[in-house]
């Protein structure tokens, strides 16, 4: 730039006088910078910034001198020269003036150069927005649909056209309190813990398949209806089965309580994720709110979060916790702290229903809850359940059709799926015969029943008959009562006194325990000792015994086969025997009188200790309890009584 000022300069000095004296030179010099400047702001400008500076006056000036300091003045914007230079220091000053303005001429050409750029991003910008603008309002009204998206909506909603009938379990579950069938008080009790101004958290027991589900349905929309209840009309019933339910230690899902989905995480939504704010994902215990949460085998679930759970019935509320999230944070959405800072409302009645014993649920869960225990069907209960099935099809069926499939199963579940498929099995019979009316017969559920390869679910059952070493104890699996075949036999021994006692290892130890009490008490009431006998103890079947609950059957059958007195085939018996020959409590009467009603016994001796856990309104089976092996005999032997411990 300097250069280029220099031969502006000395172009002009040359071009007007050729060859000049120093103070010509200097004066061409000072022009030359006045119309370079004026090239630069512009005359106008130039003229107004004289002005300011107080250099009008001496740019119209003849003496070189003063000229000299208006251009300090304008060059510098200095207004505090106030003296003209001399003659002599006027070639420094020149030149000093024309680096000033080189250095000016740099800058603005950088400066021009920034702007260009600037210029030219802010207007790819606009236009890059501008562009993005224009397809935004193109995608507002075209949507997000195109030609693919469209044809697949196509085949959904023709998918949607085509529905199948809902499933028999759906069709034929009962709606009203009068369609379950076997459950009356333990539906009376549910529905007096809903129908209340303060409904109370339930436990259901039961085997599977006796209706403990749809009596939580109904008992919900039954107490809808009546007044002072909490239930709006809409409350909700959230399903959900235990099974299914997981502790998940890292908390990323749980869908029965809620979680949280971190920004960081797969699922949070897009525009929280991006400005790292936390979503809450609220669960079924809030879902519930206001109605019923039903936790079917709720003795499936994690211990954890059975505690979990818990905490929840005592705060009425689910409380959620993330490192990501700050109260101080103004973009939170309000739903979202409001969550984090007071918790998500989750006030519901809990029922909930298992198959495990009381002793496997959690006690504190236990502690809140009112227990409810649905009984075992019985096999009229089932043939009942059979008999409205059949009404809703609208089909007939041969009259020992229901009485047959209760032979197969005493779940209510079971027996209508065995039903169904004997159904299908008559509308393809009628259909192929071209008979409008479908009838269910024998022959079906005999099909049914041998491709399925089930077998009738009593095995043993009762005779009037009487035979020698056999007995009928009685056994509870779960909630279900079952006859236990008990037989011995005894031969005299090889040599006196060197007797054996055989007993199948796979019925337990306290099973042969109780072959050794029986031998005691035996010895001590008859004088008779077991030593000299080889005897064998078996339960047919190889059933497993828990407790000490076959002693009095086991008693019995070793008494009738030492002495060879028949029992009756129609008697069961449940209690232990101590050595003292006293008959004490065992666990279950109830379970096993339906058990043994089932296999057609009609009389069930128990401990007389147990005399209060006996059903009130049994029928079709007498119950005798009884205090003392000496009051066994007379029921099992009422023709010879006591006499037969000394024959």
């Amino acid at each position: 730039m300097k250069s280029f000022i220099e031969k502006f300069i000395g172009r002009t000095t040359v071009e007007a006088t050729g060859k000049l004296d120093d103070q010509d030179q200097l004066g061409h010099q000072v022009t030359a910078l006045y119309g370079l400047m004026a090239d630069l702001y512009g005359s106008e400008k130039l003229v107004l910034r004289a002005g300011k500076l107080g250099a009008l006056q001496l740019m119209r000036s003849e003496k070189i001198e003063e000229k000299v300091l208006a251009l300090q003045k304008l060059v510098f914007e200095d207004p505090t020269y106030d003296t003209p230079p001399a003659l002599k220091d006027i070639p420094a000053i020149l030149k000093e003036i024309e680096e000033e303005i080189a250095d000016y001429v740099a800058r603005r050409s950088i400066e021009e150069q920034l702007e260009k750029k600037i210029t030219e991003r802010l207007q790819q910008r606009h236009d890059d927005y501008v562009k993005e603008i224009k397809m935004q309002v193109l995608k507002e009204d075209s949507g997000p649909e195109n030609a693919q998206t469209l044809k697949k909506l196509a085949i959904l909603e023709k998918m949607e056209q085509k529905k199948l009938s809902a499933s028999t379990m759906e069709f034929l579950r009962p709606a009203t309190f009068e369609e379950i069938v076997g459950q009356e008080k333990a539906v009376k009790a549910l529905l007096a813990k809903l129908a209340s101004p303060y409904p109370q958290h339930v436990i259901l027991y039961g085997p599977p398949g006796v209706g403990k589900t749809t009596a939580a349905r109904v008992a919900l929309e039954a107490a809808k209806s009546v007044k002072g209840t909490p239930f709006a009309e809409d409350a909700s019933f959230i399903e959900v089965d235990g099974t299914t339910l997981r502790w998940d230690p890292r908390e990323v899902t749980n869908p029965l309580l809620g979680s949280v989905h971190d920004p960081i995480y797969q699922g949070a939504r897009r525009d929280l994720a991006d400005t790292g704010i936390p979503e809450p994902k609220l669960g079924l215990v809030t879902e519930a709110h206001g109605g019923v949460l039903f936790i079917d085998e709720i003795g499936e679930m994690d211990a954890l979060l059975q505690g979990k759970l818990l905490k929840v019935l005592e705060d009425k509320r689910v409380f959620f916790e993330s490192s990501y999230y700050d109260p101080n944070e103004p973009n939170i959405p309000q739903y979202i702290k409001k969550i984090f800072d007071e918790g998500a409302p989750a006030d519901f009645i809990l029922i909930a229903a298992t198959t495990r014993e009381p002793e496997e649920i959690n006690p504190a869960i236990r502690s809140r809850c009112a227990e409810i225990f649905f009984d075992p069907l019985t096999p009229g209960a089932v043939q009942e359940i059979l008999k409205q099935a059949a009404a809703k099809l609208e089909v007939q069926m041969d009259e020992t059709v229901p009485e047959v499939i209760s032979d197969y199963t005493i779940e209510g579940r079971k027996a209508i799926n065995l039903l169904a498929d004997a159904y299908g099995l008559a509308c393809y019979r009628s259909e192929k015969q071209g008979h409008r009316q479908k009838k269910i017969t024998l022959e079906d559920i005999k099909e049914v029943a041998q491709v399925s390869r089930l077998s009738p679910y009593v095995t043993r059952k009762a005779s009037s008959q009487r035979e020698t070493g056999k007995i009928f104890g009685l056994g509870v699996m779960g909630f279900l009562g079952s006859v236990l075949e008990i037989e011995a036999v005894a031969f005299p021994a090889r040599k006196p006194g060197q007797g054996n006692i055989r007993f199948n290892d796979t019925a337990g130890s306290m099973a042969k325990d109780s072959v050794f009490n029986a031998a005691s008490v035996i010895r001590k009431l008859t004088s008779e000792d077991l030593a000299n006998y080889d005897l064998h103890v078996n339960v047919v079947g190889g059933g497993r015994i828990d407790g000490p609950s076959a002693g009095a059957a086991i008693f019995l059958a070793v008494l009738s086969a030492i002495q060879e007195r028949p029992v009756p085939q129609d008697v069961a018996v449940t209690g232990e025997v101590s050595i003292q020959g006293k008959i004490r409590a065992v666990g279950g009467i109830f379970e096993k009188i339906y058990g043994a009603r089932q296999a057609g016994i009609k009389k069930v001796l128990i401990p007389a200790e147990n005399e209060k856990d006996v059903p009130q309104d049994i029928k079709g089976i007498q119950v005798v309890p009884v205090n003392s092996v000496e009051e066994m005999i007379e029921n099992i032997f009422p023709a010879a009584g006591v006499g037969i411990l000394v024959s």
